[in-house]
């Protein structure tokens, strides 16, 4: 199914409409930019002059200028922000799927982050937004974009230092697997590299070295390592079938993923290296590549529920 912009008059209302707010608030920020800058090259010329003083003095009034613009248009950017997620994202959905919404408040707790077994710290900073529900024929599903991170503290001549690292950062998928699991199996990219030490001593009480599951699929076994508690459980799960899916549904994406099925769930861990679903403000809105990047993004969650085929009851849920 194809989301064809142009065509979609309604959509090209709410776009025209927010476009002429966009264009205000990218002519109010370009004018506080330069006052700004203005403000800080009449600092510098005022001490490379000799005249630091009035280049200083000089200097204040466009800053603060430039400040108060930009501050002023906050509260506008942020309507904007919310009202592309609503209405154009919002529409994008249900035009594939009508059970489809968008919260932009909402997103997947921290405890269900470290639930999923598949990291390894626990966030010292998470945020978390656009959660998105649905079903997919019989199939329910919901992700959301998450950005994790934690900390570290080290001492310097002057004092300490923190300095913040990625957890993870990207979207997290969850989808009823119609199963309830007895053990629990994770899927995780052998290019883990450092970082898989760390993953494995977390949850050394649930796995061991013995865990470990070789597969019938040399290029999955090459691609990620398996863990499962329950070896049995975790092979009926890993069919020859869902593997070349699961194969294929990597070789779509920018870096490796990370699953894991869990009581009657599987979650699926996408790297990203950008915001989605965010309004432009120096960019038209009128020009289809701006939404389309955000709607591609959301037709390829919705299609992994039919790319992994959930929709095929193997079992029945116990």
């Amino acid at each position: 199914m194809s989301f064809d912009i142009a065509n979609n008059v309604a959509l090209q209302q709410v776009l025209a409409t927010m476009e002429i707010e966009r264009k205000r608030i990218a002519a109010t920020q370009t004018k506080g930019y330069i006052f700004i800058t203005a403000g800080i090259l009449l600092c510098i010329l005022g001490f490379f002059l000799g005249f630091p003083i009035p280049g200083v003095i000089g200097g204040l009034i466009p800053l603060i200028y430039g400040g108060v613009l930009l501050f002023k248009i906050n509260d506008s950017l942020t309507a904007y922000q919310s009202a592309y997620k609503t209405n154009v994202i919002g529409a994008a959905l249900k035009f594939l799927d009508e059970s489809l919404a968008i919260n932009p408040y909402q997103g997947i707790e921290a405890s269900e982050f470290m639930y999923t077994q598949l990291f390894s710290n626990e966030p010292d900073r998470y945020k978390t937004e656009d959660l998105v529900t649905g079903c997919a024929d019989k199939t329910r599903f919901y992700f959301a974009e998450v950005h994790a991170e934690y900390k570290t503290v080290t001492q310097t001549k002057n004092g300490t230092r923190t300095e913040w690292h990625d957890i993870f950062k990207g979207i997290i998928f969850a989808a009823d697997f119609n199963k309830k699991f007895n053990g629990v199996t994770i899927v995780r990219p052998k290019d883990f590299g450092a970082a898989f030490g760390a993953w494995f001593s977390k949850n050394l009480f649930s796995f061991s070295g013995n865990d470990v599951i070789q597969l019938e699929n040399v290029e999955f076994d090459k691609t990620f390592v398996t863990y499962g508690s329950d070896q049995v459980e975790s092979r009926y799960i890993l069919t020859p079938a869902m593997m070349e899916r699961i194969l294929n549904l990597n070789h779509q994406t920018k870096y490796n993923i990370s699953l894991s099925f869990i009581e009657s769930r599987m979650y699926i861990a996408f790297p990203l290296n950008r915001n989605y679903f965010e309004a432009p403000v120096f960019k038209s809105l009128l020009s289809p590549e701006t939404v389309n990047e955000d709607i591609s993004t959301i037709k390829f969650m919705y299609d992994i529920v039919k790319e992994l085929d959930l929709n095929t009851r193997i079992w029945g849920k116990e």
